[in-house]
């Protein structure tokens, strides 16, 4: 699984693009979109990086 960015509540601040320890974060069209092929959830860390920084609550876990 990887993490996912809800683009209608994303403000692109782009905070969680500086987080993520994978690079799996780019920005695309005026928000930000996470690469499910590299994105490792930050397995080590327990919480995924980009959900702790994110200020409007928008990353959730992918479907």
């Amino acid at each position: 699984m990887s993490m996912k960015i809800d683009p209608d509540i994303c403000t692109a601040c782009g905070d969680c693009e500086v987080e993520c320890p994978t690079v799996s974060i780019s920005a695309k069209r005026g928000t930000y979109v996470i690469n499910a092929s590299s994105c490792d959830e930050c397995v080590d860390e327990g919480q995924p990086r980009c959900v702790a920084v994110c200020p409007v609550d928008c990353i959730t876990l992918a479907a």
